[in-house]
């Protein structure tokens, strides 16, 4: 009895299997629903999206040349300023009393000049009477070589006075350079974007370090400084036409142009997993109104390549597949191979066209794309129909040669 209900059961268990593999293979009989679009010629605009910060084409850091107290500050931010107008004033008094030691120490030093000077002509009559002696006989030639001796000291000494002079004199230079460098004029007409000191606080000199008192930029002419990662710099050309959204200002987008591009990438993280190699670009801002101001957040498309009537379809339609996928039903892969191409890494970039209620996998090879639409370069013709959704049966559910029925209700919520 024991065997009998085994054999039994057993024969249930295998029915239920071939029952199960019916019912599956029924289920794969079921036409997926898809939506499709057709095989157009539409624009599209290749862009590249970075983001950064809005600034003058033309500022100037202003910073003190000597340290010194500031004295008075002629100037508040946002006044905006002509050409040599004053800016700052620092305490004068130490370069001041530099500038009077240094002009007595010049007129020392040409004092003691003259004297050397009158010290070495005596010297040299001297030693040309005692010359004169000796060739008559009336002076020992040990006399004249010492008279001689010592007016090449005397000449000597004289040529060292010279040289201790314009040493004075050069000192007396930089004094009054320090002295001139205590009252700072604007070097440009522009606006005082930035203002980091008050009257009383210590200008440090720059030869130290980077102190910057203010900065004057003229705000009519202003660019957006962004990164562009290595990928897309590549696409990135000087000229191209950019469109800008600042993030201050509301629905009001902005034009530019590409004016520069950086040779060296700045990179950060550096050896982590969040490592990023970017470019450095400027971007001309066209018309900007006064209500942009710099260090505002830029976000930026810039317009890498055009084509007017590029062969398209929505972005959606491609998909990649391996070989060993696109086999239909029976194939073998030999059959799959023949038909379609991998690249390097074993994939088929493919378009699913609508053929006699099947979707049959084109290979295609592709273009520029927009953020909708990609170009077509080859695989497809103008006209054909092309499976647009859902985007989950495009990516991964759709097989090749599948049976599918079309519902192109807009209402339809595409799957995700």
């Amino acid at each position: 009895m024991k065997k009998k209900v085994i054999w039994i059961g057993s024969a249930v268990v295998v029915v239920a299997a071939v029952v199960a593999g019916v019912a599956m293979r029924g289920g794969d009989d079921k036409a997926m629903e898809v939506q499709t679009a057709k095989v157009d010629r539409q624009k599209i605009v290749q862009t590249v999206s970075a983001t950064g910060k809005i600034q003058p084409k033309i500022q100037v850091k202003i910073s003190a040349d000597v340290s010194a107290k500031i004295m008075k500050l002629a100037v508040f931010e946002g006044q905006w300023v002509e050409q040599g107008a004053l800016l700052v004033e620092l305490d004068r008094e130490r370069y001041l009393a530099a500038v009077e030691s240094a002009e007595a120490s010049v007129r020392s030093a040409q004092a003691n000049a003259v004297l050397v000077r009158q010290n070495m002509e005596r010297a040299d009559k001297e030693y040309v009477r005692s010359k004169e002696l000796v060739e008559k006989n009336l002076e020992s030639a040990a006399a004249y070589e010492n008279k001689e001796a010592a007016f090449r000291v005397e000449e000597a000494r004289y040529d060292a006075a010279r040289n201790q002079v314009e040493q004075a004199k050069a000192t007396l230079k930089q004094a009054r350079d320090d002295l001139s460098k205590t009252t700072i004029y604007a070097p440009m007409a522009g606006t005082i974007s930035d203002l980091n000191k008050e009257q009383g606080e210590i200008a440090i000199g720059a030869q130290f370090q980077e102190d910057v008192i203010m900065v004057i930029a003229d705000l009519s002419e202003m660019e957006a400084q962004v990164n562009v990662d290595e990928n897309d710099i590549v696409s990135v050309a000087i000229g191209q036409s950019v469109e800008i959204e600042v993030d201050a200002l509301l629905d009001q987008a902005l034009g530019g142009v590409v004016t520069e591009i950086a040779n060296s990438a700045n990179v950060s993280a550096t050896g982590t997993a969040d490592q990023k190699t970017e470019f450095e670009i400027k971007i001309s801002v066209t018309d900007p109104p006064k209500t942009l101001r710099p260090g505002m957040t830029a976000s930026t498309e810039i317009s890498t390549r055009t084509n007017e009537s590029a062969l398209s379809v929505p972005i959606q339609c491609v998909a990649v597949r391996t070989v060993d996928q696109l086999k239909m039903e029976g194939e073998q892969r030999a059959d799959a191979e023949a038909r379609y191409s991998a690249d390097r890494d074993g994939f088929v970039e493919v378009v699913f066209c609508i053929e006699g209620g099947k979707a049959i996998a084109k290979q295609v090879k592709t273009g520029i794309q927009s953020d909708e639409l990609i170009e077509i370069v080859d695989g497809l013709e103008e006209g054909e129909e092309v499976v647009s959704g859902s985007y989950r049966a495009i990516s991964k559910d759709l097989q090749n040669g599948a049976v599918v029925t079309i519902n192109n209700d807009t209402d339809k919520t595409d799957e995700t």
